[in-house]
């Protein structure tokens, strides 16, 4: 008798989710799905909203389920896609964040430097490519943007994809903030594809400029949140002490995947040529970091014990936001103070005064223009199409550069 593998999931956001097809359902019950499980999908916001402990794993079953919504939207306009494309689709869009490392954005640099996680997802889906017999080819050209139907990679990625449509409404449930609120059902309703390009109607114009607008303020209130700033900070600067001890011969505490990429800085070279790389990688998550640091408070090391300690007990480092670079006097000022205050030298308190910038961009026209279908039928961009001026306002990108240091050293 053939087990039924057509489930379906209840998701707090879309409710009932059904799995399409047979290969879904393996796919998800797969050992590199399931660890997504273990992935924070926004890495240390539950320190300032604490319900936002939501993973990996429902961010790419919610935009899978998106994806079913918008092709089943195409389809019904008589746009013509086949049911291995749209198989590719949902394959490409739910494995499209199954690269991602420990605390998902926060760390993407640090445990390995240098490849992005959309290229350790190629890595991974390549692998469960050849373990499925090839049925991830045409999700892998979908994925990459080589399949020739554009708009089906517009879907998986672009900037009005499903997956930011998911998880602008999915971060906004999990932390409380009801900004980030988008109607992702009349946005996708409002899908259509000319010349091969993703567009949208009309009548969506004022959806689209909530979409746009909540994504602005998604990125100044949860994704670029001062405090979440400040602990990301200080947990890449554990990440980058215990590499820097461990290259030094000093023995820390990890589990033995950690291990591997705290003893080695690897290179994209490095998992083309060894396959363990990519099995090792797909071994790791939140619980090994996490783990790892706990322990790693009571090391020998100040500087690393001290780190830990502060995150662990959620005394994060004082931040402070501003328009212009941070200055180089006032930073060799609070780094002054930190010698001081924990009798270290100057290289070693550059751990604990940190200055950075991010960057806030809710709309970028260069790089994929979100395009309005007019009653007329002419294709215009959405923010020359919009009567609001805000609108043109947000396809500026703001940056703002930061400084971290403890509050304790503000005395010496």
């Amino acid at each position: 008798m053939a087990y039924n593998k057509r489930k379906i999931l209840n998701d707090p956001i879309y409710g009932f989710v059904t799995l399409p097809n047979d290969i879904i359902y393996d796919l998800i019950n797969h050992p590199y799905f399931q660890r997504l499980r273990r992935i924070k999908q926004l890495g240390l916001t539950n320190l300032v909203y604490p319900g936002a402990l939501h993973t990996r794993f429902h961010h790419a079953i919610g935009a899978m389920h998106l994806m079913q919504e918008a092709i089943l939207t195409l389809k019904q306009k008589d746009i013509k896609i086949t049911e291995e494309e749209e198989q590719g689709a949902l394959i490409a869009i739910l494995l499209h964040d199954i690269g991602h490392g420990p605390f998902s954005h926060a760390l993407e640099h640090s445990i390995v430097k240098g490849i992005s996680h959309e290229t350790i997802s190629t890595f991974l889906m390549n692998a469960l490519n050849k373990e499925f017999n090839g049925k991830l080819t045409l999700a892998l050209k979908i994925f990459n943007n080589k399949h020739k139907k554009h708009f089906l990679h517009q879907l998986v990625s672009s900037q009005l994809d499903v997956d930011r449509l998911d998880y602008l409404k999915r971060d906004s449930f999990f932390t409380g903030v009801s900004e980030g609120v988008v109607s992702s059902d009349r946005i996708i309703k409002m899908l259509n594809v000319v010349k091969n390009e993703l567009v949208i109607e009309q009548k969506a114009i004022y959806s689209i400029e909530k979409f746009l607008i909540a994504r602005r303020l998604m990125y100044w209130q949860v994704y670029l949140h001062k405090t979440v700033l400040s602990a990301e900070t200080l947990l890449v600067n554990i990440l980058k002490r215990a590499k820097e001890l461990s290259a030094n011969g000093a023995e820390l505490f990890a589990t033995p995947v950690f291990n591997l990429f705290l003893k080695n800085n690897f290179t994209k070279a490095d998992f083309e040529k060894d396959n363990n790389l990519i099995e090792n990688f797909s071994k790791l998550d939140d619980n090994d970091v996490m783990t790892s640091i706990k322990v790693w408070t009571n090391h020998q090391d100040k500087i690393l014990s001290t780190l830990c300690t502060n995150l662990i007990e959620r005394k994060l480092f004082k931040i402070e936001l501003q328009n212009a670079p941070i200055s180089a006097s006032y930073k060799n000022k609070l780094i002054q103070k930190a010698c001081n205050y924990y009798g270290v030298n100057k290289q070693e308190a550059s751990y604990f005064v940190l200055t950075d910038s991010v960057n806030n961009s809710a709309y970028n026209a260069n790089s994929f223009n979100i395009n309005m279908q007019m009653n007329n039928g002419k294709l215009m961009d959405v923010a020359q199409a919009s009567d609001q001026l805000n609108i043109q306002s947000l396809s500026q990108t703001v940056t703002k550069y930061f400084i971290c240091y403890p509050k304790e050293i503000i005395g010496y």
